[in-house]
């Protein structure tokens, strides 16, 4: 028998995950929060699994140590938990606005979404609905 988690139960899930992910960088302490299904889905179509998911995390952590992250908003309903963030990359890096999207199963993050926009391009795509050359 399965129990759907409330909203709160599942912002928490996410803010552990985060915690233990960002504050610590031990991606270890990240698995266990993910479902043996998990897949993380990116914008160009391609997903990953749980596995591939977590190699992509860890090689990525070495350049990415000392990243500061202002969360901006959490949001949850229901089986979703939205966040956004702006993340300044180590060394001077350029700000970036980042939007997670959450789906979270049996008390555990089912499904990721990331959206990922350097703030300094921001403007550029504000217009690309208009017509002209791109």
């Amino acid at each position: 028998m399965t129990t759907q988690s409330t909203t709160p139960d599942n912002k928490s899930i996410v803010q552990r995950a985060l915690t233990a992910l960002v504050a610590t960088g031990d991606v270890d302490a990240l698995a266990p929060l993910l479902s043996d299904a998990f897949l993380h889905h990116r914008p160009d179509a391609t997903s990953s699994t749980k596995t591939e998911w977590l190699a992509a995390v860890r090689a990525a952590l070495p350049p990415l140590a000392g990243m500061q992250v202002d969360i901006r908003h959490v949001l949850a309903d229901g089986d979703h938990v939205v966040m956004h963030s702006l993340r300044r990359l180590p060394g001077g890096g350029p700000e970036i606005a980042v939007v997670d999207i959450w789906r979270i199963a049996d008390g555990l993050i089912a499904e990721a979404w990331e959206i990922i926009e350097p703030v300094a391009q921001a403007a550029a795509h504000l217009v690309w609905w208009e017509p002209g050359d791109r």
